[in-house]
């Protein structure tokens, strides 16, 4: 059995891990604590569990095994090195960090004490992208030249009197958040995009922000890889009805995903457009996968780079953005070799 602690309710998801955590039979949740007490208070009152006010108090106890880490994300790198000393395993909403050096000082203190650490990037498990991800390795769609991706929803839209919409007013504070729409919903479009395109050398993005708030609420990151494709990210908070859109073109295809409908087509197979009869099974939930991985080792389909990557993009989008420019992931990564 694996004990976790819960670490904040701040994040819109932490409730979803909560039940993963109570749905799974070798998960027990012994505690909670809370950056905010009132809140954390009353999840621990929800849940029938008890509430402490002091991390060092829940990552010191020996009986518990691991975290699930849902605090803003300015908070995350101080709360997982400090469970990684304590030798706790980590599971965390996405992004892991603001920028790759701290993943890659996360990483390090994760891998000094043998701990096994989970991003949750629950699309790379889906059956579209696994279908999508089958189709490229089968060169149906020749060499790939570009991806787009969208993913965008209204919850910043006013509703009711309430001026951020139905998504917390936390979700608008830039010094916890780091960022808006791109930062978080736009998470998924990239690090989709990330795994099928390969490596990437430059981004160039706008972040704007049509509600006034203090972080973008609608974005569009253009990255360049090293494979020659370009990938067009969209997001925002400010979209009434928008689907969510995979579309991969390449010189002998066309693959379409909108929503729940695929399309391909093929030169290799067909002139016409092809609807699969079936989609891949879905691999086990990012959540699943940290369990398994825990209890026996088990390898996880989501990856060290994928959690990267997805931060790398975020980077070089804010700086693209502030600085009006496009931005090279060399000059990121020899800032990074300067500090060393």
């Amino acid at each position: 059995m694996i004990n976790v602690a819960l670490l904040s309710r701040w994040h819109v998801h932490a409730d979803d891990y909560a039940n993963q955590a109570r749905q799974n039979e070798n998960v027990s949740i012994k505690v909670i604590w809370d950056e905010n007490t009132e809140r954390g208070e009353r999840w621990a009152k929800e849940l029938g569990v008890p509430f402490t006010s002091h991390l060092e108090t829940v990552l010191g106890d020996s009986e518990i095994d691991a975290v699930i880490v849902d605090a803003p994300t300015n908070l995350h790198k101080e709360i997982i090195l400090s469970a990684a000393k304590y030798k706790k395993h980590i599971f965390t909403e996405k992004v892991l960090a603001f920028t790759v050096k701290d993943c890659e000082e996360i990483y390090e203190a994760v891998k000094e004490n043998d701990l096994q650490l989970m991003v949750s990037l629950p699309r790379l498990t889906e059956d579209y992208y696994l279908y999508a991800q089958e189709i490229v390795d089968q060169g149906l769609l020749g060499k790939l030249t570009t991806i787009r991706c969208r993913l965008a929803h209204n919850g910043a839209v006013p509703l009711d009197g309430k001026a951020t919409g139905w998504l917390p007013d936390h979700f608008f504070n830039k010094e916890e958040c780091g960022g808006g729409a791109l930062i978080d919903l736009g998470a998924h479009p990239i690090y989709l995009t990330n795994r099928l395109a390969g490596p990437a050398t430059a981004v160039t993005a706008r972040l704007q922000n049509t509600e006034g708030h203090e972080v973008d609420d609608n974005a569009v990151a253009i990255v360049e890889y090293e494979s020659g494709a370009l990938g067009i990210l969209e997001t925002g908070f400010v979209s009434g009805g928008s689907p969510f859109q995979f579309e991969l073109y390449g010189t002998e295809g066309t693959l379409l995903i909108e929503d729940n409908q695929t399309r391909l087509k093929s030169k290799k197979l067909s002139e016409n457009w092809i609807v699969p009869d079936s989609l891949p099974e879905p691999h086990p939930s990012p959540f699943n996968q940290w369990v398994r991985a825990i209890l026996d080792s088990e390898l996880t389909t989501i990856s060290e780079t994928d959690a990267i990557g997805l931060t790398l993009i975020n980077e070089a989008s804010k700086i693209s953005h502030e600085q009006g420019r496009r931005v090279t992931i060399t000059e990121i990564m020899n800032k990074i070799q300067q500090t060393h």
